[in-house]
């Protein structure tokens, strides 16, 4: 449910909406949710200053209803680390 929903505020966000991908996974901190972009929509989803990424963070936390959620947005041109 908090996956689809981001996915909906993500793609009302950003002008590549076929490309958004959110992969969620459960961990022992709590739900992680990541947010994938085409490359030109990541300024879109991060905002000024963060505060796109800071306001998707707060209704994702709000929805969560007192459960742990982390969102991350992933740079896809950045080299993996490893």
């Amino acid at each position: 449910m908090l996956a689809d929903a981001l996915e909906h505020l993500v793609k009302g966000i950003v002008d590549h909406p076929d490309e958004v991908r959110i992969n969620q996974r459960a961990g022992n901190r709590g739900e992680s949710l990541e947010i994938r972009v085409h490359p030109e929509d990541l300024g879109r989803v991060i905002g000024r200053s963060g505060r796109t990424a800071q306001a998707l963070r707060t209704v994702i936390s709000a929805l969560a209803s007192g459960e742990r959620v982390r969102v991350d947005i992933v740079d896809t041109d950045a080299p993996e680390a490893g």
